[in-house]
């Protein structure tokens, strides 16, 4: 049975939509901070020789490079100041969240409230000006030793200056990007870092599928191989959205209460818990573990020591070692973050607090182990989903070498995130029809009154 908010969502109408001004402002806020955003990845880095750079990527275009490339929105390719996007600060709140579990004062934070959630996001940031400085200066050197076929550097004026430049270059773009995901999420309708990653992965689509369609055109793809490939990314988009549809509903009861001189009757609930608990944060965490230290190991290869060379076609893309690694870290963040975002013990206690019970379930610790046993498992279900969904297509995608954007990662990404941001302006509509409705209820109250 669908629950109220989805008949009520069903119902929605263009007349309540022309009616709800503050939710037309916060999409209009959010349209024009991701145009933005946009205009950042075209900004360049100084000092930089566009000619021998596009060069050097289009002989990597089909490894590491040209996937962080799609999900930083073609913003590596052309070497500008979002060439790190927003995945430093993703890094960084890796390492908090980490530490949170460790170090007791990161501990204590999470208990103070709003207060510590401000304290969490300000190391946060600082953790990423060093994240970021220390990417920068991996990438102003891997730059230098980048060089094109003919033997011409990619960098104009090799020098201490182009590496502080791009330093500071980089630093800034980074924490302008993390500044416009937080407000987005403010002012805006929609996750702001989620949403940034998204408009990068969807402004290549045009150009990834004008690149499928040529391969097919010269004849080193055939069309049935295009079609199923296609067809392998609607049956993708279909299980994504089935799965994350998905809910297991655990029934919660509550007993006939007395309160002062009237009994309620005994009502039935339900906790609905997803079978992706989780949702897109694990292959977003695990890419931003591997794709920018790789990116680096790939620029550093140019002309760098052996092992450096050796590591970088050991972490290629569709390599073994590269696959083994993505997949366990987006196991290893699924069972994490699930963590992080469901405590049973705390679940238990509400429910206790209010009176409510699992049928067969003594309350308190009995029910807090029930939980617990239910969400492992569907944790390992989503895992294993999540594992499935982007390991699977990298390894065709690897072998018949198309672009990335047809991957399960991406697709995963976008149609989560685009799920995530419809429901949230139906949540706004859904709320101004709630005003609407109260607004008419006392205009009624006074009129009877007089």
């Amino acid at each position: 049975m669908a629950s109220l908010a989805e008949k009520m969502a069903a119902n929605l109408d263009m007349s309540a939509f022309s009616k709800a001004e503050e939710l037309k402002k916060r999409l209009w806020f959010t349209i024009l901070a991701l145009i933005v955003f946009r205009l950042g990845t075209f900004i360049p880095l100084p000092g930089i020789d566009p000619n021998v750079l596009a060069e050097v990527f289009e002989q990597h275009n089909g490894g590491i490079l040209g996937m962080f490339n799609m999900f930083s929105g073609g913003a590596l390719e052309r070497m500008t100041i979002f060439a790190l996007n927003i995945f430093p600060y993703i890094s960084a709140s890796i390492i908090i969240q980490l530490g949170q579990s460790v170090i007791p004062s990161l501990q204590a934070l999470k208990k103070e409230g709003e207060a510590g959630h401000r304290k969490v996001t300000h190391y946060t940031k600082i953790l990423t000006v060093f994240i970021t400085i220390i990417q920068g200066y991996g990438i102003a050197v891997g730059l230098e030793s980048m060089a094109s076929g003919g033997g011409a550097s990619a960098v104009v004026i090799p020098s201490f200056v182009f590496k502080f430049t791009t330093i500071v270059s980089l630093v800034g773009g980074t924490m302008f990007v993390v500044w416009l995901g937080d407000q987005i999420t403010s002012r805006g309708v929609g996750n702001g870092s989620s949403l940034i990653i998204t408009v990068g992965i969807i402004a290549n689509i045009p150009s990834a599928l004008a690149r499928t369609f040529e391969l097919g055109r010269v004849g080193s793809m055939s069309a049935l191989t295009i079609a199923l490939l296609l067809v392998m990314a609607l049956g993708l988009i279909y299980v994504i959205v089935f799965v994350e549809r998905a809910q297991r509903k655990i029934i919660i009861q509550y007993p006939k209460r007395q309160m002062g001189m009237r009994i309620s009757a005994a009502e039935t609930s339900h906790l609905p818990l997803k079978i992706n608990p989780t949702g897109v944060i694990p292959p977003i965490f695990a890419s931003s573990l591997l794709l920018l230290p790789i990116t680096v190991a790939n620029l550093s290869a140019q002309g760098g020591p052996s092992w450096v060379q050796n590591m970088s076609q050991w972490l290629g893309h569709g390599q073994p070692l590269y696959l083994a690694l993505y997949a366990f870290l987006i196991v290893f963040f699924s069972f994490f973050y699930t963590a992080v975002v469901f405590n049973p013990e705390e679940t238990a206690d509400n429910l206790k607090k209010h009176g409510g019970f699992i049928a067969g379930i003594r309350p308190g610790k009995n029910t807090a182990e029930y939980l617990d046993y239910v969400i492992t498992r569907l944790t390992v279900l989503g895992a294993a989903y999540l594992t499935a969904l982007c390991i699977l297509p990298e390894i065709l995608i690897s072998k018949l070498s198309v672009p990335f954007v047809l991957g399960g990662t991406t697709l995963l990404i976008v149609v989560q995130v685009t799920m995530d941001f419809i429901t949230q302006v139906q949540s706004h509509l859904i709320a101004y029809q709630y005003e609407g409705l109260i607004k008419k209820a006392q205009l009624l109250q006074s009129k009877r009154k007089l």
